[in-house]
């Protein structure tokens, strides 16, 4: 059943196309509906306000009570359409992710399993299928799939995206600009390398700026005909810099660390953290009043969502790479006029993979024979889940240390070097207290080590054959008695959180 989402958030817009915008709809556009994604890169789902309604205030402000930026216009996506409360990274590292998104396929059948590992040229991203279908498609901001080339511009290979003029490969640049070459870097050392520098952004060197007024120039040029673009901000990566005025807007704010933190750990990049937010909150708002000035907003399906998580202090932890909620969940809102309902969420687990099957078949076309992901379409379009709806999602660090299986209730993790851990999300949200072993868990224990092993079967995920996780799971699946940990060997020790720039 459809539920009904109220309170998003004080002060959200609801967003809606004037009955003249409609009108000014090109002939026969309606036939196939724009696709617009707006993707960043390491955001905390409670940064949003549409995801803090969903949330009790003990789960809404773990960072103090109160202590929130407002998002209002990507709060109106989720009024005009619907929220994912369970939404995960196959893999909560950059690049795996973004090729699991981009194409449908889980992270190590890619090509692209870890940061710096190109996707292989066979790969069939859902932008190549509207390419094919008569869609005018392009790309801006970090694209994270080409190897190691840094920034990285214009890729040779576009996988889709016909425009990829403002497409980079890595880096989390803050100053952008257009010289008679093509893109850049502004900001450069005494060497003429680029950096990081902040000094000097403003509202159209800015990344995050200069970004969307690009995804705003391509809405108008293509405005006329069906177009899918990606916009894929940098932000609120580290290193947490952001211009003015959004530097400042929360240094007033005592940020106390998250509950699970135990008192350890360190908050100083909080204020400029809710700052990114806040700019890309408010160049979602620049592009849905582009989409209405050009008429298009009400046969356009726009989508916000991120590459992975953010830690943000949770369990004295900063960055991605962890099985833990606030690393591999991620936000994922969709507004689809005339299709979607109103204020409709999901609770249904869903996966980064999942995203090429269900957006095709949103969009009327046939599914690709090669993906691995669910067609989730249906959730959308009615509020159920079709019968044989398995409620399950998997997930892996991009280096070894986990694997993981999650359902809209618990979460499983094996890894190679400790044991398994079980966490009741509706009772224990914030994970911090693991009940593999006790045993009311061995039910849902075994069913999730089940479906995990069918995965590691199915899609050829090598953690499935590590001996320590293989011998786990045959417990957890099949075994009797108290659990007794099996011998374990040392991993490799490559940073888990191997920067994603």
């Amino acid at each position: 059943m459809t539920t009904v989402v109220s309170g998003l958030t004080s002060g959200a817009v609801l967003l809606t196309a004037s009955g003249a915008a409609r009108a000014a709809l090109p002939v026969g556009a309606a036939a196939k509906p724009n696709l617009l994604i707006i993707h960043t890169d390491e955001h905390n789902f409670r940064t949003l306000g549409c995801y803090r309604a969903l949330l009790p205030k003990s789960e809404a402000f773990i960072w103090g009570d109160g202590i929130a930026v407002q998002t209002p216009n990507i709060d109106s996506l989720a009024r005009r359409g619907a929220i994912c409360d369970r939404f995960y990274a196959a893999s909560p590292v950059c690049t795996p992710s973004r090729a699991s998104f981009l194409t449908g396929l889980y992270p190590q059948n890619t090509g692209a399993a870890a940061n710096e590992m190109p996707m292989l040229d066979t790969v069939v991203t859902f932008a190549e299928v509207l390419r094919r279908n008569g869609y005018a498609t392009g790309y801006a901001g970090k694209w994270h799939v080409d190897g190691p080339a840094r920034p990285g511009w214009t890729p040779t290979r576009q996988f889709g995206f016909t425009d990829n003029r403002y497409m980079y490969n890595r880096g989390h640049w803050k100053q952008l600009e257009d010289t008679p070459s093509g893109p850049a870097v502004k900001a450069r050392n005494a060497n003429g390398a680029p950096t990081y520098a902040i000094a000097g952004a403003d509202e159209k060197s800015f990344t995050t700026d200069f970004l969307a007024d690009k995804a705003v120039a391509f809405i108008h040029a293509h405005q006329q005909e069906p177009f899918c673009f990606m916009l894929a901000i940098p932000d609120p990566h580290d290193p947490n810099t952001v211009r003015p005025p959004y530097d400042t807007m929360f240094t007033n704010f005592n940020f106390h660390l998250p509950s699970s933190a135990n008192g350890k750990g360190i908050m100083k990049n909080m204020p400029r953290y809710f700052g990114m937010v806040k700019c890309i909150d408010d160049n979602v708002g620049k592009i849905l009043d582009a989409l209405r000035t050009a008429g298009v907003l009400d046969n356009t399906i726009v989508i916000f969502t991120s590459d992975h998580g953010e830690m943000a202090g949770e369990h004295s932890l900063i960055n991605k790479g962890y099985p833990f909620e606030a690393s591999a969940r991620i936000p994922f809102v969709i507004a689809y006029p005339g299709k979607i309902s109103p204020g409709t969420v999901i609770h249904k687990a869903l996966d980064t993979v999942d995203f090429k099957p269900t957006i095709l078949s949103l969009l009327g076309l046939p599914r690709d024979e090669h993906d691995e992901g669910r067609d989730a379409s249906v959730l959308f379009l009615t509020g159920k889940a079709p019968p044989d709806w398995q409620n399950v999602v998997f997930s892996r660090n991009a280096y070894g240390h986990w694997l993981m299986a999650v359902s809209s209730r618990y979460k499983f993790v094996v890894y190679p070097d400790q044991n398994p851990c079980l966490f009741d999300l509706e009772h224990d949200p914030l994970e911090m207290d693991n009940i593999f072993a006790m045993p009311r868990s061995r039910e849902p224990v075994r069913e999730l080590a089940r479906a995990l092993t069918d995965y590691a079967r199915k899609f050829k995920d090598p953690y499935g054959d590590q001996p320590a996780m293989r011998a786990d799971l045959a417990w957890a699946v099949a075994g009797a008695g108290p659990y007794v940990p099996p011998k374990r060997e040392a991993v490799a020790t490559k940073d888990k959180n191997a920067s994603d720039e």
